[in-house]
């Protein structure tokens, strides 16, 4: 049996504050990162909170910047909110960028 190389999946949003920090948690068991296009100071208190209730801890997380790097390091991206004015960098063609949840 082949030894299976592990998917590096980024998971995408404006503040890397929400949606993307949850499913980066969820998903540690695939190299997963999260990141936004403009992101917030800290990752949102509410989800701070529901993840706790998870047996997750976001607490020490910080939001990141996305980075063209990140993204040619990405065998998978997941883009969340990135169509209300949020924007990828220009080195990304964005045509084939599909909304998550």
């Amino acid at each position: 049996m082949q030894d299976r190389v592990p998917k590096k999946i980024l998971f995408v949003c404006v503040e890397n504050a929400g949606r993307s920090q949850m499913a980066e948690a969820r998903k540690q068991s695939l190299e997963a990162v999260s990141a936004g296009t403009q992101p917030a100071r800290q990752v949102n208190p509410t989800v701070v909170q529901v993840m706790k209730e998870k047996g997750i801890d976001l607490s020490l997380n910080t939001p990141k910047i996305l980075s063209t790097e990140m993204i040619e390091k990405g065998s998978s991206c997941r883009y969340y909110g990135l169509f209300s004015g949020g924007r990828l960098p220009s080195t990304h063609d964005s045509s084939d960028a599909e909304e998550t949840g």
